[in-house]
């Protein structure tokens, strides 16, 4: 039966890889997305680039300017990448090679506290 291409989809499930990501992944690409993985330290905003990750970026760079840290943010936008930190809900915020949140964006006050917590 055609109706709503069912008889198609489960045709292409069958020859589809047994990759987390349906295929579309090389080893090389996995290879490349582990190594940006890093224990320096970093502030990592991850996400898509959407209004909330932004929202997340700005609210974390308001909150290192009033704890007086001086930390780059990096947006990582790369899904192959925020996929290794084993994030699958975004905005996420990683400090230091730790994700610290994931799934809301902080306020300035929580992350304030979530960075004084983990580099106290």
């Amino acid at each position: 039966m055609g109706l709503f291409g069912l008889g198609k989809k489960k045709e292409e499930k069958e020859t589809s890889s047994s990759c987390c990501c349906g295929g579309e992944c090389t080893p090389e690409a996995v290879v490349k997305a582990a190594d940006n993985l890093d224990t320096d330290e970093a502030v990592k905003v991850l996400g898509s680039g959407c209004a909330k990750c932004n929202e997340l970026e700005a609210n974390v760079k308001t909150a290192l300017g009033q704890l007086g840290m001086e930390t780059a943010i990096e947006h990582v936008t790369d899904f192959n990448v925020i996929a290794t930190y084993g994030v699958m809900t975004t905005p996420a915020l990683v400090v230091d090679g730790k994700v610290v949140s994931y799934g809301k964006v902080l306020k300035v006050e929580e992350a304030v506290k979530l960075l004084q917590k983990v580099r106290a």
